[in-house]
């Protein structure tokens, strides 16, 4: 690390220190399991510390948040290093500003990982040099000088002072190149449980939020798209609504014009829109709904787009057509009996299941799913002739930022976004195109609009968890010794395979296929992308082939992971064995697995993405022929934990979230159109539905941090669909389970 890991700024007027601190994140050989396709290096991400001459310190938080707690535990993070007094912190939500910060997003559970490191180190250089400023104060030697709660101390005199008194004089020496950063077993705030620093403005209703934001003058925006994938639009007649009480305008836009570049995160859900603009929501809502049958629609044509993948030219193709989900089907069994692109090889699978004495086949689907945040799609947009200001709910501003410049030609230093609280996400907000879309209305208007999605425009227009399939094939000789695997997997539009994923590398004899078919549905990141439907597939698949070996699924997986720690087979598996197995014996241990409960089924599963390992054994009863989950053991490796009550959080909402998405989850189409467009029809998990109770485990170690918002996701799934073939004596291969 050199000087510009810890770049002093300027000193505060009023007297104190503001700090700015810049780490590199280097994502190269750590994205596996990441939303989407990420870069090779990372540039630098800048923060600020501020030191109040009353000893208050504020630290600003770059990231989004979006209910993952990063707002919380980044800070913690600083602090400890800083030895700072918590109840003196005060956090802020920072702007979208590129010019300081860049990675100012959340995806892929990378936050703490990636700033780990980076973050201590800010905080330990701000202590040095506080310490350093008290030591000239005192003349005293630094090594004879304490730090503890925002104050330093010389025992041998019995002086003692505060970081607030210190701030100026240390703002004015020099930044120190590299610190010493703490033994983990010196922590004093990592590893203790915080309360939320917004928890207090959620719960007596602070504006937070974007849909809270408002300012004076500033209109109400509602879009009208096309009702199926694969229509356009072609004519309105807005005649009888622009007379109705409080509406300004009716008028169409186009999102992305023809010979634009596309962003990464920008999207193909319905580029021509008719826009409603009025004064108030219940307004616009009425007149949107008195327009609908007088908009007109046209069968769209082919769509080639080429899209900036972080510096290379990607090309991506949307066909025409109304798609079903009959068709989806056919098409995705046909393209599982057929040879897909070989992912990953050893051996010689194809004598091993020629061969093999039997062999055990199973196919396992998933649909599309719904995100159905609770928060409404919404931005605010106050575009002028040549600056724009913006508010509200995103996952990715900056690379949206770049969209935004190019649509209406305003230079990306003349817009501002600020970054509200987000009310859901998980991959939803990552492709902001009502961003853009508020943007080009407020332009088109001269005035600042709120634009607002009603839930039936959310849950129509994507983004959503693509339709997958895998086969397994597993070969076993006569011994019922399990001799080779073949995997094929795929989806509508995207693939879900992990090729270097265990199994891999467990087995002599192994291959991995992939295979997609393209469409026209708008499809995006879903909490643990790909993963929530591999886990389940995979997982199952292996409990289903440990029954039919005679062994117990949880020592079948352990015999898999042993093979993987001690003569591992192949290059390039991503998962540690030993860290997986972690996990699993865990589980095992505390849900007391062999032991016989009398009427509950029980279900095992454990799965690794987002660099870190998850284990869950659900335990489920059956209560007037329907399953009700009891229990959910959940073991977690995610290294070091930060915040354990945050931490619990997420794994409770995660097992929660899987539940839910497993037993109802489900979306199809009928000539391109949704079948559900609301709540009343899409079917989410109820209070009474939830686990009775969830206990949370984790390994403990001194590992780094790794991932933890989405690793306890996907697991769940196969570990419901395991307990309820004990439970039914039905393997489920097709999701939703009921």
């Amino acid at each position: 690390m050199d000087r510009r890991l810890f770049l002093k700024s300027s000193t505060l007027a009023s007297g104190g220190m503001l700090l700015g601190f810049s780490w590199v994140l280097s994502c190269k050989d750590k994205t596996k399991g990441l939303e989407g396709t990420m870069p090779e290096d990372w540039v630098e991400v800048n923060g600020y510390i501020k030191i109040a001459e009353n000893g208050m310190i504020t630290i600003m938080s770059p990231n989004p948040e979006g209910g993952q707690n990063v707002k919380t535990s980044m800070p913690m993070i600083v602090a400890d290093e800083l030895d700072a007094d918590w109840d003196l912190v005060i956090v802020e939500q920072a702007p979208l500003d590129t010019d300081k910060y860049t990675r100012q997003f959340i995806g892929g559970s990378q936050a703490i990982r990636q700033s780990w490191q980076r973050l201590r180190q800010a905080g330990a250089s701000a202590k040095y040099m506080l310490m350093q400023a008290a030591s000239e104060l005192w003349e005293v030697p630094m090594e004879e000088l304490t730090a503890q709660k925002g104050e330093i101390f010389h025992s041998e005199s019995g002086k003692k002072t505060g970081y607030g008194e210190l701030a100026t004089a240390a703002s004015k020496l020099p930044v120190p190149e590299m610190v010493p950063l703490k033994n983990i077993e010196e922590f004093t705030l990592i590893g203790t449980s915080q309360k939320n620093v917004d928890a207090k403005k959620i719960v007596t209703g602070k504006p937070l939020f974007g849909m809270d934001h408002q300012k004076e003058g500033m209109l109400i925006a509602m879009i009208i798209h096309p009702p199926a994938f694969g229509l356009k639009l072609k004519d309105f007649d807005a005649s009888s609504i622009k007379d109705m009480p409080g509406i300004r305008d009716v008028f169409s836009i186009t999102t992305y014009p023809e010979d634009y570049k596309w962003q990464f995160f920008d999207t193909n859900s319905f580029l021509d829109l008719v826009v409603v603009v009025g004064d108030s929501t219940w307004q616009v809502m009425n007149a949107k709904k008195a327009l609908e049958p007088n908009v007109e629609w046209e069968p769209n044509s082919d769509l080639t787009v080429t899209r900036d993948r972080f510096g290379t030219e990607q090309t991506l193709f949307f066909p025409a057509g109304l798609e079903s989900t009959d068709e989806h089907s056919k098409k995705m069994e046909e393209m599982s009996q057929q040879k897909g692109s070989v992912e990953r090889k050893d051996g010689d699978p194809e004598s091993a299941l020629r061969n093999a004495s039997q062999v055990l086949e199973r196919s396992y689907t998933a649909p599309f799913l719904v995100h159905n945040c609770m928060e409404p799609m919404n931005f605010f947009a106050d575009v002028k002739e040549d600056r724009a200001e913006l508010a509200g709910p995103l996952q990715k501003p900056e690379f949206t930022e770049k969209t935004l410049s190019a649509r209406l030609g305003i230079p990306l230093e003349n817009i501002d976004i600020q970054m509200t609280r987000l009310g859901g996400g998980y991959g939803r907000r990552s492709y902001a195109h009502w961003l853009v879309e508020a943007g080009i209305i407020s332009q088109r208007m001269k005035a600042p609009v709120k634009l607002v999605y009603t839930r039936e425009d959310d849950m129509t227009s994507g983004i959503y968890r693509p339709t997958y399939r895998a086969t397994y094939k597993a070969a076993l000789d006569t011994n019922n010794n399990l001799t080779g695997l073949h995997i094929n997997a795929g989806g509508i539009p995207e693939s879900p395979l992990y090729a270097n994923r265990f199994p891999a590398g467990t087995l002599d004899n192994y291959v991995a296929e992939s295979w997609v078919i393209p469409s026209n549905i708008t499809v995006g990141s879903f909490r643990a992308p790909s993963s929530n439907f591999m886990a389940c597939a995979e997982q199952s698949f292996l409990d289903e082939l440990a029954e039919k070996m005679g062994k117990d699924p949880i020592e079948f997986r352990l015999e898999l992971l042993s093979r993987a720690e001690n003569d591992p087979v192949g290059e390039g598996n991503e998962y540690d064995p030993a860290r997986y197995k972690g996990v699993l014996e865990l589980v095992r241990e505390k849900s007391n697995w062999d032991e016989e409960k009398p009427g509950v089924f029980r279900g095992v599963a454990a799965y690794f993405c987002h660099n870190s390992y998850a284990a869950q054994v659900l335990d489920l009863v059956m209560e007037d022929g329907k399953p009700q989950v009891q229990k959910v053991y959940c073991a977690v490796d995610c290294g070091i934990v930060i915040n354990p009550d945050a931490a619990k959080n997420l794994l409770e909402g995660a097992v929660v979230d899987g539940i839910g998405n497993a037993l109802f989850g489900s979306l199809t189409f009928k000539d391109g159109k949704p079948n559900k467009q609301n709540f009343d029809t899409y079917r989410l998990i109820r209070m009474t539905e939830a686990p009775k109770k969830i206990e949370v485990h984790f390994v403990q170690n001194q590992i780094d941090p790794t991932g933890l918002g989405e690793p306890a996701f996907p697991p769940v799934f196969p570990a419901l669909a395991n307990a309820m073939y004990k439970a039914t004596g039905k393997r489920l291969y097709d999701q939703p389970f009921l």
